[in-house]
């Protein structure tokens, strides 16, 4: 799955790779979560466009948004299938810009946060699903999906799912939706090949989102990993003061 991404490249070296229009100006992001604003690519009147969705689709019917699951993935097997998204996998195609993502690995009851990143460094586009919600009152919000697809063997180790990664070659493919159909881009949900990314553990500061800097992608050694899990006792309370003074959930804006 993909619940936690990372996004370092810079502004206009991101837009040189996806070639949208837009000559956004924003921050490097070290723990984007989920319900926040997310950069996305969509194509419009023939162009790319840089816009910024919130993370968690809301598909179009959905009548009170605080009663429906928070959609932040899509599994690639069932996409073209399920209700809230057939739509959009039609007709509302877009990449997702990243540098990497954190998985979570469960051992021996205790889990493990890794990033991971490709191989060769750089941006990737995450496949995603866009979608605008309208609410009784008029008001539009354009939220956004990840599709997942089944790990292959070598990543299959940390987690059962990874994001789907469109290739550069693969971008105006994904993006055309001018034909109101999906089955020539089926064959694009596919998990990378065994060796396109690579992985290490890192601190479970990543954990909390309201934690969000550059040491959060660095490794950690099994020595740290032993010493922040006889401190977790000691941690728990003072999380928990934490979040509750943050006042929006320990989840800071993207920009």
């Amino acid at each position: 799955m993909c619940g936690r991404f990372v996004i370092t490249t810079a502004p206009e070296a991101l837009r040189q790779v996806f070639g949208y229009v837009e000559q956004p100006n924003f921050p490097a992001r070290y723990n984007v979560a989920p319900t926040k604003p997310v950069p996305v690519v969509i194509l419009e009147n023939g162009a790319r466009h840089f816009r910024l969705m919130r993370w968690g689709l809301l598909p179009s019917w959905v009548k009170d948004p605080r009663q429906f699951t928070l959609l932040i993935n899509a599994r690639a097997e069932t996409v073209q299938e399920k209700p809230a998204f057939r739509n959009a996998i039609r007709r509302r195609r877009c990449l997702v810009p990243a540098d990497g993502y954190y998985e979570w690995h469960t051992s021996d009851g205790r889990k493990q946060p890794y990033f991971i990143h490709p191989r060769a460094r750089g941006p990737i586009g995450f496949a995603g699903l866009a979608e605008t919600w309208m609410g009784p009152n008029g008001e539009e919000l354009d939220t956004v999906a990840i599709i997942t697809a089944a790990a292959s063997t070598g990543m299959s180790v940390l987690h059962h799912r990874v994001p789907v990664t469109i290739a550069p070659d693969d971008f105006a493919q994904w993006l055309d939706c001018s034909a109101d159909n999906a089955t020539d881009v089926m064959t694009l949900l596919r998990a990378p090949e065994d060796g396109a990314f690579v992985w290490h553990p890192v601190s479970t500061a990543v954990n909390k989102p309201a934690n969000d800097d550059a040491q959060l992608i660095l490794p950690i050694s099994a020595e740290e990993m032993a010493a922040a899990d006889s401190l977790k006792p000691a941690k728990k309370t003072a999380a928990r003061k934490v979040a509750a003074a943050a006042g929006d959930g320990g989840q800071g804006s993207l920009f």
